[in-house]
């Protein structure tokens, strides 16, 4: 007769490896999509040369290019630090350095980035609508950051996990950007003659408004299905809830 295993650690072995292996499928790919933008966007700003910027740098305002190369650069340890700091798996079972680099990921990353992307966005080169969506997602970003450190600080480690998701959800709308602006301009290239008068400036500019709204506010929309709707639903709220 087989022996039955009735200890709760041995029987939830297998659950647990599943579960990583879950885990896997979406955490690998995620930190490779991270380091893959990183390596591609912020070279060019490590220069500390003007003339390599991606984006047009006004000559009026001498602040914005050492605004824009903050951003940039601790934007990008926010992205990858936060690759870390939403695996679950990374959490449990290396939670001291969770913390430290949860901390990175405000000091270091957020925080930083936040303030100095507000006085870059005012001055967006594509226009009135991108300044305003540009502004909107740096004080939310910093709002949803603020909160999930407070939570941590007052050890409301539900609440801190689900205000960090939202802030990562912010975090990644730069990459989301990138995709959404160039499905704009294929959807709107048909109507350049048309609608723009032949102008493709004014088509990048139209493109490059709707990206940024809809690069933050689908990731954040995503985010609160995800957490009042998804599986993270049973393990972000309180029992008896």
């Amino acid at each position: 007769m087989p022996t039955r295993i009735d200890s709760p650690a041995a029987a939830g072995v297998p659950a647990g490896r599943r579960r990583v292996r879950r885990q896997l499928r979406w955490a690998v790919p995620l930190l490779l999509v991270a380091i893959i933008f990183v390596g591609y966007a912020l070279p060019p700003y490590l220069t500390f040369d003007p003339s390599r910027s991606r984006l047009p740098v006004p000559e009026a305002h001498p602040q914005y290019y050492p605004l824009l190369v903050a951003h940039i650069v601790f934007g990008s340890v926010a992205l990858l630090a936060g690759c870390f700091q939403v695996w679950p798996w990374f959490r449990r079972r290396y939670p001291v350095a969770h913390r430290w680099m949860g901390r990175a990921y405000f000091f270091g990353g957020v925080f930083p980035a936040g303030v100095a992307v507000l006085g870059v966005a005012p001055l967006s080169s594509t226009g009135f609508v991108s300044r305003v969506g540009n502004t909107m997602l740096a004080v939310l970003w910093l709002a949803t950051a603020v909160a999930g450190y407070r939570m941590a600080r007052q050890r409301r480690f539900v609440d801190h996990r689900r205000w960090m998701v939202r802030s990562f959800a912010l975090t990644l709308s730069i990459v989301a950007n990138r995709l959404w602006v160039i499905l704009f301009v294929v959807l709107l290239t048909p109507q350049l003659d048309t609608t723009y008068g032949g102008d493709q400036d004014a088509l990048i500019r139209a493109a490059a408004g709707a990206s940024v709204w809809m690069s933050w506010v689908v990731n954040l929309l995503v985010a609160e299905w995800w957490l009042e709707r998804g599986p993270a639903r049973g393990r972000t709220r309180p029992v008896g809830t």
